[in-house]
């Protein structure tokens, strides 16, 4: 698989009477992109807004965030089996929106939601912060249940991406970067004296909206299986989830896995990256046994020397993590697992549900009870109606100046567990 991504850089985001990117500036139709979304019968009311890095801006609750990509040359559209045909993606050219995001907001599907701030003490751990964000704000039909409601709004983030990105398939890339896997008896034969190592993703499955799709397909529904990491660049593993903010993987973090990003970076020279083995975080015993079984199996089959693990979520997961990393470890190959932590407030609980002797290479992304304090913004986008109840809120979170204490739980993607952000935890 040979992917050639084409960053078309954003400088600016602007209204205006046409859809198009010129000189550096993506202009939007507000009407003709609220007429496209709107035509989803589910959503009542639909509105369209800019935040910039820098200004007093707030958004909350924010659902998704997608970065608008477009195929150029090559099989499959953007977001396969969503928006587009069920083609093998990862291959070909694809152009990206570079320094800009479609985000959704609305009224609260489930209560782990987040928040971004665009300055302040806030915008030091989201990494959305540093995007220039069109914010859609959809709000669903009354009586419409949650499981459609989830969808409707997760449609709009897509349609809204590819809508954007289309005023960028015929520009020249202000930077091309060519990312490329060989099949797996090719990549043996040609890297013999490199160690093999293989990425294992942890895709959030556990239902009630805890919810990841690839190529269309919930994710709960598969076993673990292989992919190129090409694939997943091109759009085909998008976020439907409602978990923790701080934690949760949007769609933009699967476009631009930095666990990817870094080990096809060093593909071909200090390691033979093989391949990504996806699999689930199911609820049942059963389910994560037979997931971390195959896991484990695919690892082995692989002949995999190492394999990086990444966790999305906490608690319940937890047991997931443990279990691959445990049950890949005795087979000998040796593991490192990415997760973040809740330590409690003070940082002196028990960091993860479950643990084991094995698990003994860690990286984490920070402790998600920490409290923080965001001073109030001058504009809010979305609604500050369900600050008190979204997960690391409380009752008496939101004061009457418009300032907020939380914890970091709430802000979107502070405590990635993919890498994307930059906290971690220092030991003494």
């Amino acid at each position: 698989m040979r992917l050639e991504l084409g960053q078309v850089l954003i400088n600016d985001v602007q209204f205006g009477k046409e859809t198009k990117f010129d000189s550096g500036v993506l202009y939007v139709n507000k009407e003709e992109l609220i007429a496209l979304i709107k035509e989803d019968e589910h959503l009542k009311e639909v509105d369209v807004d800019i935040a910039r890095p820098g200004e007093s801006v707030r958004i909350t609750p924010v659902k998704d965030v997608v970065e608008p990509r477009v195929k150029v040359e090559g099989q499959g559209g953007v977001f396969p089996g969503i928006l587009s045909k069920v083609d093998v993606v990862g291959s070909g050219k694809t152009n990206v929106l570079k320094g800009c995001t479609v985000m959704t907001t609305g009224k609260i599907v489930g209560f782990q939601e987040g928040i971004v701030d665009m300055k302040g003490p806030g915008a030091d751990y989201t990494p959305f912060s540093k995007t220039i964000n069109v914010v859609l704000k959809c709000e669903p039909i009354d009586g419409l249940k949650q499981h459609d409601h989830e969808k409707a709004v997760r449609f709009a983030g897509f349609k809204a991406a590819a809508y954007l990105a289309e005023t960028a398939k015929a520009v020249t890339p202000d930077k091309v970067e060519v990312y490329e896997v060989e099949p797996f008896l090719e990549g043996i034969k040609k890297y013999p004296n490199l160690p093999k190592v293989g990425y294992v993703q942890m895709l959030q499955t556990q239902g009630l909206l805890h919810d990841t799709y690839v190529y269309g397909v919930d994710a709960k529904q598969i076993v673990p299986t292989i992919m190129y990491p090409t694939e997943i660049m091109d759009g085909a593993i998008v976020s439907g989830n409602c978990v923790s903010a701080c934690d949760k993987n949007t769609t933009y973090h699967h476009l631009n896995n930095p666990v990817i990003h870094d080990l096809l970076a060093v593909h071909g020279k200090e390691l033979n990256f093989v391949g990504v083995i996806i699999t689930n975080e199911n609820v049942y015993l059963a389910d994560k046994e037979r997931s971390s079984n195959w896991t484990a199996k695919l690892a082995e089959y692989l002949g995999l020397d190492a394999v990086i693990i990444s966790q999305e979520g906490f608690g319940n997961p937890d047991t997931d993590l443990i279990m691959n990393c445990k049950k890949i470890e005795q087979k000998g190959i040796k593991t490192v697992i990415i997760t973040d932590e809740y330590a409690g407030r003070d940082g002196s609980s028990q960091s993860l549900a479950d643990a084991d002797d094995l698990a003994n290479a860690v990286i984490t992304g920070g402790n998600a009870n920490e409290i923080i304090e965001l001073p109030p913004m001058d504009k809010t986008i979305g609604s500050l109606d369900f600050v008190d109840i979204i997960a690391g809120g409380y009752d008496g979170s939101l004061h009457e100046d418009g300032s907020i204490t939380v914890e970091l739980q709430a802000i979107t993607g502070a405590t990635n567990e993919i890498g994307f952000n930059k906290m971690s935890v220092k030991g003494f």
